[in-house]
């Protein structure tokens, strides 16, 4: 067992010191740790694991790995149960998320969220702007620097292994939002709280102005900063406009003050954006933030399809994650209309699996392929038991096939006797092929 000679995985990784998450997460990545240990020294592998958080299952998120899935929780004030969300985090875990965000904006948040901690292997994040203004139980321009700065430090007390701070909206942002007007100006939650903040006091973004005070806390704890994007298109028509990539260059500057202090460091990225400028997105990231895992929400290919928006979500995660986005934040037929309940949450982690491993074949990332193959195998040769262990939800795939089930064990209900591989099975073994 190495003793603990360092404040956070990227200080051990420069340090040529191999923690045990480390060699954990070199494990499931098929790597060996002289593979891993550079790409965490450089900051282009993250491994989000708050030294307070005791049970934690480590994982590595970098676009040469494994694409990783976020699931977003928490309770509101029209949904306030905190057993029914914990109900849908171990749910979640269980099927394969990786990360579980609290986005808890009601109650008392602090019980919830060291029982993840204290419970949850998932990687735990949080965004500390929606708590501060819950954990005084002040109005926004009340607040002070001072207090948001202090709940960054209670979640980093708590466990909490990343948090998303809009530390890249500045004063400047507030004057280009004004004058170049946007179809949805912005829509990310904690963006527009602080935006809001900034209008009511006149002061800068207290995430901008004291990120110094703010990377020292994530260095005690060794906690990950996750950039956030306040100015992530909201629509299609905002896709890529100014506001957007201004705020990615301060992203930029703000990554490698974080590398310079040993913090490690994620990039969050759009929002809705149409499918011919996702590509281009993730490289401009991948540039600018000197390959800094990227954190994308979706991104939603179409504006129009509420209800299904986790389809439009998968469609852009696929393509993002293989253009080189490592962390895949999940979307639920409930975006945009509700709080999602445990079907919706089920239905957004499938989707957001399905675009992450097609991501990983197309990246080519080790043993992405092998499970497709076992599939392939387990088709030819009508080994259903061989298929429901390969299937991404199988308990729906059995289902299905339970409920029209066919005449012969080696059909099914759609083609019957007439089914190719059937036929060609008996054609190469030299069989009578019988249809009628």
């Amino acid at each position: 067992m190495i003793m603990r000679g360092y404040a956070t995985q990227m200080e051990a990784a420069r340090k040529g010191m191999v923690t045990e998450e480390l060699k954990k997460v070199a494990l499931k990545e098929l790597m060996t740790v002289q593979e891993l240990l550079p790409l965490v020294a450089a900051g282009k592998v993250v491994i989000c694991a708050n030294r307070n958080h005791k049970c934690i299952d480590p994982q590595g998120i970098g676009s040469m790995l494994k694409t990783k899935i976020n699931v977003n929780l928490g309770v509101s004030g029209d949904c306030k149960d905190y057993d029914i969300e914990m109900k849908k985090v171990m749910e979640a875990v269980s099927m394969g998320a990786h990360a579980i965000m609290d986005l808890s904006s009601h109650g008392n948040t602090k019980p919830f969220r060291r029982k993840l901690t204290s419970e949850c292997p998932a990687m735990i994040g949080t965004v500390p702007v929606y708590d501060s203004i819950i954990h005084y139980q002040r109005d926004l321009n009340t607040l002070t620097a001072k207090d948001f700065i202090d709940v960054v430090r209670l979640h980093a007390e708590d466990g909490v292994d990343f948090v998303t701070l809009h530390s890249g909206i500045t004063t400047k942002t507030v004057e280009q939002i004004k004058k170049h007007t946007r179809k949805m100006n912005i829509v990310s939650r904690g963006g527009s709280l602080i935006f809001a903040w900034m209008c009511m006091t006149g002061e800068e973004n207290p995430f901008y102005e004291y990120y110094d005070e703010i990377l020292a806390i994530c260095r005690e704890y060794d906690m990950t900063i996750s950039l956030g994007d306040a100015c992530r298109p909201g629509c299609l028509a905002d896709a890529s406009d100014v506001c957007q990539i201004d705020e990615l260059v301060r992203l930029g500057e703000l990554t490698r003050r974080a590398w310079e202090k040993d913090v490690q460091v994620m990039v969050e990225g759009p929002g809705h954006m149409p499918i011919d400028q996702i590509a281009a997105n993730m490289k401009i990231q991948q540039t600018i933030c000197n390959g800094a895992p990227f954190y994308v929400l979706g991104p939603l290919v179409t504006d129009i399809a509420p209800g299904y928006d986790h389809i439009t979500s998968a469609i852009g995660g696929a393509i993002a994650a293989s253009a080189g986005a490592a962390f895949l934040c999940y979307v639920t037929p409930a975006e945009h209309l509700a709080l999602p309940n445990l079907e919706d949450v089920k239905q957004g982690i499938i989707a957001s699996k399905i675009a992450a491993h097609a991501a990983d074949i197309a990246k080519g990332v080790r043993g992405a392929r092998e499970i497709d193959d076992r599939m392939a195998e387990a088709r030819r040769t009508f080994d259903w038991e061989a298929q429901w262990e390969c299937a991404i939800d199988p308990e729906k795939a059995k289902a299905i096939r339970a409920d029209r089930k066919p005449e012969h064990e080696d059909t099914c209900s759609m083609c019957g006797k007439f089914c190719a591989i059937r036929s060609m099975n008996k054609a190469l073994a030299g069989d009578y092929i019988d249809i009628l």
